[in-house]
């Protein structure tokens, strides 16, 4: 390459077409297989294949093209493990190298996509993903907390549809990142700090990814921290095809940021014509209870009883009579009763009485101070002595007392 010279400006792609001739010169590169993870796997509709190859410490940009793709008997998804035979170019229209895979075998599954499934089962087995601890998302909420990324897509769309569906929802924004190392911790923040100031409603979420922009919403911790809150979260992570662990664990998943803020809030539009209906419904019932009453209002007004009381009152105080005619007519049979009893009772009292036995031809003896006198030891000799008979009074002096037994 005459253009490569020390201390000359090339162009860029004859710079990059140097690099791609090295390349090429280089037995190494020209025939290399690599063991990764497939990550970001797209196929092109005119078959070519595109996809990365990753491990903890890097990331390698892949193409397989249609002929060799064609003769693949291997379905391919993200987190498979691979070993990828092929070599190594720069394209120059990019300036990026990539692998140019012609063949592609099975290495096992990848140790992201191993470690997801092990944390799956582990939170699966505690019952972190239960539906009936999960808690139902407000019909209506008033405040709305949002913890993703300030920057990115996924908020402007979320804002957008916000404010178009139900404009009266507050919004409140924590911002946090997405995608790194730094991430948990912080979207963990943005859960606590809605969790200390609740809104009726938290989203988490970003938009989509390869397996590894998307491994924050995987952390353990953070999946406990949504399960401990208190507030319905909704997981809106990646593109409908994206599933992570803060999907399972939230209350409700939403396949992208999009729907997620569909989900949150109801659409006014279908608030105003629900309102309207029941308005509707409202006043036709009004207007029927009215009819009724009214109804009922005229029937009264031309009842015989409205039009001549005195006529409604004519069977009352005819029973009112027969009831005084039987309260008399009980009276006095209760006086003839009482009648009767009481000359019986005057009969007995009659006949028991000492007056009575003077009626006889008997006396009564007392003393001078009225004390009667039952026995001849209540006498002495020469002691003054009355005797009550029917008309009269006797005074008499004792000259002597026999004490006699009667038989």
């Amino acid at each position: 390459m005459d253009e490569l010279q020390r201390d000359s400006a090339v162009t860029v792609t004859a710079l990059n077409e140097y690099i791609n001739m090295l390349m090429q010169a280089d037995p190494i590169l020209t025939s290399v297989k690599v063991r990764g993870e497939l990550s970001n796997f797209k196929r092109h509709p005119s078959g070519h294949l595109y996809f990365s190859l990753k491990d903890e410490g890097g990331v390698l940009r892949c193409v397989m093209f249609r002929s060799a793709a064609a003769k693949m008997k291997l379905a391919l998804t993200d987190g498979m493990k691979l070993i990828a035979r092929g070599y190594v170019q720069v394209y120059s229209g990019t300036g990026q190298y990539q692998l140019y895979v012609q063949t592609l075998e099975s290495d096992g599954v990848g140790d992201l996509y191993r470690a997801f499934e092990q944390l799956k089962a582990k939170l699966a087995k505690e019952g972190l993903f239960d539906e009936a601890r999960k808690r139902p998302i407000p019909a209506y909420p008033a405040k709305i907390g949002i913890v993703t990324s300030p920057t990115g897509a996924a908020i402007q769309d979320m804002l957008n549809i916000l404010g178009r569906r139900f404009p009266y929802a507050e919004v409140v924004l924590y911002p946090a990142l997405v995608q790194g190392s730094d991430a948990p911790a912080d979207l963990i923040r943005g859960i606590r700090y809605f969790g200390a100031n609740p809104p009726d409603l938290i989203i988490i979420g970003r938009g989509g990814g390869s397996i590894e922009d998307l491994w924050c919403f995987n952390d353990e911790g953070l999946a406990r921290e949504i399960a401990a809150c208190e507030v319905p979260v909704i997981s809106a992570v990646g593109h409908e095809t994206d599933f992570t662990i803060c999907d399972f664990v939230a209350d409700l998943r939403a396949p992208t940021p999009s729907a997620a803020a569909e989900l949150a809030v109801p659409d006014t539009q279908d608030v105003l014509r629900g309102l309207s209906a029941l308005l509707r419904r409202a006043a036709k019932a009004l207007e029927a209870k009215t009819a009724y009453a009214r109804l009922r209002l005229t029937r009264l007004t031309e009842s015989q009883a409205m039009r001549s009381p005195e006529r409604a009152l004519a069977p009352y105080l005819m029973h009112l009579a027969q009831l005084e005619d039987r309260l008399r007519a009980a009276g006095r049979q209760e006086m003839t009763v009482r009648r009767h009893t009481l000359g019986l009772l005057a009969g007995k009292l009659q006949a028991l009485s000492p007056l009575a036995v003077l009626d006889r031809g008997y006396a009564i003896p007392t003393t001078e101070s009225g004390e009667c006198i039952r026995s001849a030891d209540d006498i002495v000799k020469e002691q003054l002595l009355h005797f009550r008979l029917r008309d009269g009074v006797i005074i008499a002096r004792a000259q002597e007392v026999t004490k006699e037994v009667l038989k």
